[in-house]
């Protein structure tokens, strides 16, 4: 699970991070991270694609939310039973009155 978590992660903090150094054109002296290599980049995609380069961001970005979504429906499939079980702990314990102390009341915090 955690691979497949890192599989996940590793890319998509990559690309985001290329991503907003390089729209920002942040680039510390590194040609890939400048703001003519991204839209040199997204102008070569969007002809490969034959799309307008400016959608494509946007598209990538539908795309890792939907796929966020898949994974997180992925693990929390795997892991039903013990979020089943965290669930209803959480619902006896509220019922039963014995939220937790920082749910109940903040007025006497300092």
């Amino acid at each position: 699970m955690r691979l497949l978590l890192i599989l996940w992660a590793l890319p998509m903090g990559l690309f985001w991070g290329w991503y907003g150094l390089s729209y920002n054109d942040l680039n510390f002296g590194f040609t890939f991270l400048s703001r003519d290599m991204n839209d040199l980049l997204f102008r070569i995609y969007g002809n490969i694609l034959g799309i307008d380069p400016q959608v494509i961001p946007g598209m990538v970005a539908r795309a890792c939310v939907v796929d966020s979504f898949i994974l997180a429906g992925i693990v929390a499939f795997r892991r039903r039973r013990a979020i089943k079980a965290w669930y209803q702990e959480k619902r006896a314990a509220y019922r039963a009155g014995e939220a937790a102390p920082e749910a109940r009341s903040l007025s006497s915090a300092p």
